[in-house]
């Protein structure tokens, strides 16, 4: 495999998309559906070697969670294929217009990036969505997945590309790094004569790597140290639930919550039964010494260390504060500008928070596992960027364009 060559490829069938229609994209996304469904069992044969590898490498229980393509999953990338075929096309759209003095009729219209180049660890689902949403915002993507799921990255691009062959959209625009060498990821990152920009999606070791190494642009998105402040004027009802949820339901990924801060002023009305209900789901706990005080058989000594950490496993740190203020300062020392939650039933200091708070998503009352491309109604995301530059929060198809401006004139001369 030459990863130069693939990537001129890419960026030459670039210059074509831009002209390709709606109707022929949506087709293709459509077909792609189809032969997901048609080739689930193929699918989930080349999943199981690589779950088979997986177990026999070592891999931790999250990172075999993100590498299984179950019936559920399997029916989810059928449903982002449905759900970017339904969105509306941003390719072409003129953002504004405005009229000069001189009669110039100058607009910013919407654009492909042209050579997208995504890394991406483990979730092999990942190949779905960034092609699709690849596809439908007329980009060329270079897709490189992780060794561990070489098998299942490798059968899902060939229904792509089938999918595009079939339906008169270059396959040549679907790229794939059919390689489990890592010294392919470096040789990529050096052609930024081909790639215009490159989007890691794994640990942070990956992304630090990326950044590092990279002569393009680099959309990142680091860690996932995300927070719930149960304010002094919570329903504690919600709280739990919302908590609950949070760290739970899904601990691996990187919305769910790291560190739950607590008011002074309901700690002794919430944290107990809240301890317990983390306790009987197996949850470990590291507290401050206002927390240990509640449950000190229960919860270990929290460290500094604890405060910024991304356990991506059933670990929670908590922490007792005295003020939304303590919250707030909390929040933007220790994490990772990524999604942060208040539970209150106070408006001023629901909006103090969400003012206040600097990360890409906050929310009131409700949990952070809701961060999603697809939840937010993007129909996928290529993921979830920290980054204060071009894009914040979860990446969609309209963010997969950049505006370019677009002069309309009748001989007009500058003086």
């Amino acid at each position: 495999m030459n990863v130069e060559d693939i990537a001129k490829k890419a960026k030459e069938v670039s210059y074509q998309l831009v002209d390709i229609s709606t109707e022929v994209k949506n087709r293709v996304l459509l077909r792609a559906a189809e032969l997901i469904e048609e080739k689930r069992e193929v699918i989930e044969k080349e999943n199981k070697k690589d779950l088979v590898a997986g177990e026999e490498k070592g891999l931790s229980k999250a990172m075999l969670d993100r590498l299984l393509l179950n019936e559920k999953r399997i029916k989810g990338m059928v449903q982002v294929l449905h759900d970017v075929a339904a969105l509306n096309d941003p390719v072409g759209e003129v953002i504004k217009m405005w009229k000069r003095p001189n009669g110039l009729k100058i607009g910013k219209m919407r654009v492909p990036l042209g050579v997208v180049g995504i890394i991406y660890e483990s979730r092999p689902n990942v190949t779905v969505e960034a092609a699709s949403l690849c596809i439908k915002s007329s980009n060329a993507v270079i897709l490189k997945g992780g060794s561990e799921a070489i098998n299942s990255n490798r059968v899902l691009v060939s229904i792509l590309k089938e999918a595009a062959a079939s339906e008169g959209f270059p396959e040549e625009a679907i790229q794939f790094m059919d390689t489990t060498d890592r010294s392919a990821v470096k040789e990529m990152l050096q052609l930024d004569e081909y790639i215009d920009v490159v989007i890691p999606r794994g640990g942070e070791g990956l992304i630090r790597f990326v950044a590092e190494n990279a002569r393009m642009p680099v959309i990142k998105h680091y860690k996932g140290v995300c927070h719930v402040y149960v304010d002094e004027f919570a329903d504690l009802e919600k709280a739990w639930k919302i908590c609950f949820n949070a760290k739970v339901q899904r601990p691996g990924v990187c919305n769910a919550m790291e560190t739950m801060l607590v008011h002074s002023a309901v700690a002794e009305a919430f944290l107990p039964k809240m301890i317990g209900m983390f306790k009987e789901a197996g949850v470990e706990i590291r507290g401050c010494d206002r927390t240990r005080a509640f449950a000190p058989d229960y919860v270990k000594p929290a460290t500094e260390d604890d405060w910024y950490a991304e356990y991506l496993d059933l670990i929670l740190a908590v922490r007792v504060v005295d003020s939304l203020d303590e919250a707030i300062d909390h929040i933007n020392t220790y994490g990772s500008h990524h999604s942060d939650a208040i539970v209150t039933e106070n408006y001023t200091n629901g909006m103090k928070f969400l003012n206040r708070v600097d990360s890409a998503a906050v929310y009131i009352n409700a949990s952070t596992r809701f961060t999603d491309g697809n939840v937010f109604g993007l129909g996928a995301e290529m993921g979830i960027s920290t980054d204060k530059v071009h894009v914040r929060g979860p990446m969609g198809l309209e963010d997969l364009t950049i505006p370019k401006y677009i002069i309309f004139g009748d001989g007009q001369i500058r003086e």
